[in-house]
């Protein structure tokens, strides 16, 4: 993956596909870009496609902490910069969404459209996970043990029913190769800083004019489902797609219906652009 120089670090980043308008995915918490390709080849198919890793997220550099949404966003823009893209389909996940979220606010003519994916606008009650999605993400971070870890990581991005019947084997190796390699301490707390400052529900309104797509995993247990249908409310005309089968990792789950839900999105943005 090449590098760009943005401001006080180097940000990592990719691009795939040859043709189409472009599309911008943007991942959550300390997660790779790489963690998108569940997804990539459907979307590479029809469109060019860029993922980056997030400051201090594996190989982009980590500039001083603690982070803004402000800050992220500004990365957001400085690589649709770099790339010379004017616009871009931007699609967010988890924390990725509250970026995409301030992008489209601070930056709405270099957003073609919006997606949103299992994330929430701010406020206390947002950003509480349900009990269980707490237990799961302190036991991420506290236990010593590599497999006890990914055990945790995996009840905590996927339903049980889903764990129940899936190639467990196989979900193993996409978990350890994204999740192996921890990210500082300081990263975390950084980016985490990031989502206490994550406030847009009074500002949504002026998207009005934005095509918007919000994805609702209705067994998500770290963004709580009804601020999916809270989001919707709030970008005036968003359309919502359930996923009432899925966890909060839901591109992994259901990459083939999301990828689906997102083209058909970008197809309706670019026809009326």
């Amino acid at each position: 993956m090449p590098h760009v120089q943005l401001r006080d670090f180097k940000l990592h980043y990719d691009v795939v596909g040859r043709a189409g308008t472009p599309v911008l995915l943007i991942m959550g918490l300390t997660v790779p870009g790489r963690s998108w390709r569940s997804i990539l080849p459907a979307l590479q198919a029809e469109h060019r496609v860029a993922f980056f890793d997030h400051r201090g997220v594996g190989g982009s550099e980590a500039p001083r902490g603690p982070y803004s949404m402000a800050q992220m966003a500004g990365d957001v823009v400085g690589l649709l910069d770099h790339l010379g893209w004017a616009q871009a389909h931007v699609v967010g996940l988890s924390m990725g969404g509250m970026v995409a979220q301030h992008v489209a606010l601070n930056a709405r003519a270099r957003v073609r459209s919006l997606a949103l994916l299992a994330t929430h606008a701010g406020g206390w009650q947002a950003r509480l996970p349900q009990p269980k999605g707490i237990f799961h993400f302190i036991q991420t971070q506290l236990l010593r043990d590599r497999q006890a870890k990914l055990a945790a990581l995996s009840s905590m991005l996927f339903p049980k029913e889903f764990l129940a019947t899936c190639d467990r084997a196989a979900l193993r190796v996409g978990l350890e190769e994204d999740f192996g390699e921890p990210v500082p301490k300081s990263v975390l707390l950084s980016q985490y800083a990031a989502i206490q400052g994550h406030y847009t529900a009074d500002k949504l309104s002026r998207l009005k004019d934005l095509p918007a797509l919000v994805i609702r995993p209705g067994q998500d247990i770290l963004v709580r489902p009804d601020q999916s249908d809270r989001l919707a409310r709030l970008i005036p005309n968003a359309r919502l797609a359930r996923f009432d089968h899925c966890g909060h990792a839901v591109t992994r789950q259901d990459p083939q219906g999301v990828a689906r839900e997102l083209l058909t999105h970008f197809a309706a943005a670019d026809a009326t652009a």
